[in-house]
């Protein structure tokens, strides 16, 4: 009896395991024409004014239409930020959710001269905003943790991904300054 209880046991806990393993933050139709893929630093100023100016544009005109999607990896350039990544990718039903209010709320959060004083704000953060996400568990959770890194790797490794953000649209890094009339000119080409 105590073998099968302890069969039960890893099965149903490896079965949890599966379910909960990390998936890409989307925005977006998953059979649209063109993909966008963000590399992003939740700490990276340059990142929360893409997500500010040009983001909303683009959602509106391209991804809520569903000509669009978008996947936000990670490219973390700092402990604060690779924290603030592993925090996103915590919630899988709020992923989206926590990202956009991270960038959004990005300076009410990022405060502190260690990284223990910006884990506290950012748990304070979290909590005034009302996400429920048990703060240490995700931040010391491994799974999450190689997902995040295995982004910048892969981002480095494929794309030569050295700043934030980096925009790669079909596949092709996007070379021109970042704002809204160059990506829709290099948007429209594609449809």
């Amino acid at each position: 009896m105590k073998k099968i209880f302890i069969f039960l046991f890893l099965f149903l806990g490896s079965l949890n395991n599966v379910s909960a393993e990390p998936v890409r933050i989307v925005s977006g139709d998953e059979k649209a024409k063109i993909t966008i893929i963000a590399y992003e630093s939740l700490t990276c100023s340059h990142c929360a004014t893409f997500h500010k100016d040009v983001y909303p544009q683009l959602k509106k005109d391209y991804i809520d239409t569903g000509l669009v999607k978008i996947e936000f990896r990670h490219f973390p350039l700092d402990v604060a930020a690779f924290n603030a990544s592993k925090i996103s990718q915590c919630n899988r039903n709020e992923s989206l959710k926590i990202l956009e209010s991270l960038y959004s709320n990005q300076q009410s959060w990022i405060k502190g001269n260690t990284v223990e004083e910006v884990n506290d704000n950012l748990k304070k953060f979290l909590k005034n905003e009302g996400f429920n996400l048990d703060f240490e568990k995700c931040i010391n959770n491994k799974e999450i943790e190689d997902f995040v890194l295995n982004d910048r790797i892969e981002g480095t490794k494929n794309f030569k991904v050295n700043a934030t953000p980096t925009i790669i649209i079909n596949n092709e890094k996007f070379e021109k300054t970042l704002n809204y009339k160059n990506l829709k000119k290099t948007l429209e080409k594609l449809i």
